[in-house]
């Protein structure tokens, strides 16, 4: 079996550059799509990126306003609808939260969560054959899937070897 990239960085990784390649990939996938990746969704975009941790829209808000004027909800919710319609922040839908993403997806890829309880960090893991096996099943109703979810919750490894 093929050894993965862990899906939790270390807790003394460059976290700087994970941003880094964070804003890199979205200037990228906006580039690409000739859309604008304007300031507030730039800024939308850092607070994400500023932890492995989903964050709600009004901790966003909050975390903006520390360095700006606040911004109205509807701006922030605007901004994150672009992000997500173009790959950049997933919802977390058990946490009511968004997460930051620096991965090409596929229109039909089966996203998969590694949520950890202890320290609220996320994981996002190879999902490809699972995608295949709900396709199909989907499919094979007649119905055309478009993107499916799965979020697994429990502890990841850092948080296991802290306790130990």
């Amino acid at each position: 079996m093929t050894q993965l990239k862990p899906a939790f960085p270390a807790p003394d990784h460059d976290h700087g550059r994970c941003a880094e390649d964070g804003f890199s990939h979205a200037e990228r996938v906006c580039g690409g799509r000739g859309q604008k990746f304007t300031l507030i969704r730039r800024q939308v975009l850092g607070a994400l990126l500023s932890s492995h941790r989903p964050l709600g829209a009004y901790e966003i808000i909050e975390q903006l306003a520390k360095d700006m004027p606040r911004p109205a909800p509807i701006t922030v919710y605007r901004a994150l609808d672009f992000l997500m319609e173009n790959g950049l922040v997933h919802r977390i839908e058990s946490r009511n939260a968004f997460l930051a993403c620096a991965h090409n997806h596929d229109e039909t890829a089966v996203v998969a969560f590694l949520i950890c309880e202890a320290c609220g960090s996320v994981g996002e893991i190879p999902s490809a054959a699972l995608a295949q096996t709900f396709n199909e099943a989907a499919r094979s109703t007649g119905f055309s899937p478009k993107l499916s979810v799965v979020e697994i919750t429990g502890t990841c490894t850092h948080c296991q070897k802290s306790t130990r």
